[in-house]
């Protein structure tokens, strides 16, 4: 009898709970119809945003680039950053071309240019500020952050960033270089045990490589460290 009964319950609360709910929709109609109303704006506006003013300024920026690029794989930093007056530099781009994959690769760029200039800080700012796709690439960005840190003796940071670099997309090219130089860092600080387990992830996988060729070398003199 109680199950019977409890059975009975549960489809009367049920209809009691859409009753209420149906009753709360119709006294709060007006208000519903204004937010469902502004996210159909909202969504609008978005989209509108993407396909008439962030497509066209992307196409417009890729060809702007073109220039800063050549000039930077030439090593004209100067004409890189600022531009000719004619074509603008990263720079610029990053003003004239916000939200756009242009303006984001050019935080890439500047980072690396002032980590050249010994600008290391804003390296740092500009490193952190690129978003990348790009696999390889932010690799290397998390390793010239790394460079940064260690250029203003923030080892510990330094360390990190190789890390990130090394593990983010392991490869045979990248990976055991920054792993070396995370392992390096850590015998400055005497964690001669942190180098070693660096060193072997290099030399177990990266047999081949110009680094593992030679962790022998790096293990043994990283044991000392522990010994020391």
């Amino acid at each position: 009898m109680k199950e019977a009964e409890e059975e009975k319950t549960i489809p009367q609360n049920i209809e009691m709970s859409l009753s209420n709910f149906e009753h709360w929709v119709e006294q709060n109609s007006k208000m519903l119809t204004y937010v469902v109303g502004g996210l159909f704006a909202v969504v609008a506006a978005y989209f509108g945003f993407m396909k008439f003013y962030l497509e066209p300024k992307n196409a417009e920026a890729n060809n702007q680039i073109f220039m800063a690029q050549k000039w930077f794989g030439n090593d004209s930093l100067n004409l890189a950053l600022n531009g000719d007056g004619n074509f603008p530099g990263f720079l610029s781009i990053v003003d004239d071309y916000k939200w756009t994959d242009a303006a984001n690769l050019s935080h890439y760029y500047l980072g690396v240019i002032y980590l050249r200039q010994g600008k290391f800080q804003d390296a740092i700012d500009e490193l952190k500020d690129f978003s990348g796709k790009d696999k390889l690439v932010t690799n290397m960005a998390y390793g010239a952050i790394g460079d940064a840190y260690s250029e203003l003796g923030n080892n510990d940071d330094a360390v990190d960033y190789y890390k990130k670099a090394a593990y983010h997309f392991e490869n045979e090219l990248t990976t055991p270089i920054f792993l070396k130089k995370a392992g390096m860092l850590l015998e400055v600080e005497k964690k001669g045990t942190e180098a070693i387990k660096l060193y072997q992830d290099i030399k177990s996988k990266y047999p081949n490589s110009t680094e593992g060729r030679d962790m022998d070398k790096y293990i043994a003199r990283a044991e000392g460290v522990t010994k020391s």
